[in-house]
């Protein structure tokens, strides 16, 4: 329980009370009504202010299990029989800066993301300000047939990104978003650009894995063949069985080999 507690960490009052105070007076806010939303914050603590500003704060805290946790990553990808490849950023601003800057690539593909706004250090802290979307659920809210509806354009973002040679690194159900009517993208992580066929084969496995539980494995698959190949399926094939370790993941591999593995001898899943 100590140990969970470390990961989730906390901000002191007062710094929480001064990152809103900047917020006011960089966008001219005369008074200010906070949110605090609910969330692990084991990578950052988000707060809405004044339904408009989306804020996430980032503590050294938050860092040191950034880096915890991109280290097990990569351990469990050389597991797969690949180089590690995600990357860690140095502090705070870093990776506030590298979310905001993930955040606008995103959109310059015409990916649906919360409009970036900027990101800025305060006392040692990394501090990343969105747009909030104020209407929305995440993907293992809602239905499973609403979740089938909208498959196809996940792999189509995902498939936008990997043309570019960007990756989303935390693909789960909690990080796509429903507002309008739309399929959002939020909390891109950082992935070494010269491993990105391994990256996009760890996206789509990540992708498949959150569906497969919603929809079923033949329809995340049948979605996937949208946009990806045999070839990149049976890649994302690879690294099922890592991505189903992640405590955020819990899905039936057997199943997804099964739909993939139907697709590639010639038969489209049922």
């Amino acid at each position: 329980m100590a140990f969970r507690r470390f990961l989730r960490g906390t901000v002191p009052w007062d710094q929480l009370e001064g990152v809103v105070r900047a917020v006011m007076d960089r966008y001219e806010e005369s008074s200010a009504r906070v949110e605090f939303l609910e969330a692990d914050n084991w990578l950052s603590t988000p707060l809405v202010v004044n339904d408009h500003w989306f804020v996430k704060v980032i503590t050294q805290q938050n860092s040191l299990v950034h880096a915890l946790l991109t280290t097990g990553r990569n351990l469990g990808a050389f597991s797969s029989g690949t180089e590690g490849f995600f990357e860690h950023f140095g502090t705070p601003y870093e990776m506030a800066e590298h979310e905001l800057a993930a955040t606008e690539r995103m959109r310059e593909l015409g990916i649906n993301a919360p409009e970036p706004v900027e990101a800025f250090e305060y006392e040692e802290m990394g501090v990343v300000v969105l747009e909030y979307l104020a209407e929305f659920e995440t993907f293992d809210d809602l239905s499973s047939e609403t979740v089938a509806d909208h498959a196809p354009t996940v792999f189509e973002f995902l498939h936008r990104m990997h043309e570019d040679g960007l990756a989303h690194g935390d693909f789960r159900c909690e990080n796509v978003l429903l507002a309008d009517g739309e399929v959002y993208f939020i909390d891109a992580t950082s992935v070494r650009e010269d491993a990105i066929a391994d990256a996009r084969a760890y996206d789509l496995a990540c992708a498949l894995g959150a569906l497969e539980p919603i929809v079923g494995a033949d329809t995340a698959v049948d979605a996937a063949a949208q946009y990806y190949d045999t070839e990149a399926l049976l890649a994302a094939e690879e690294f099922l069985d890592f991505v189903n370790i992640r405590p955020d993941h819990d899905f039936d591999a057997g199943n997804l080999r099964g739909a993939v593995e139907k697709l590639a001898s010639g038969g489209p899943p049922e």
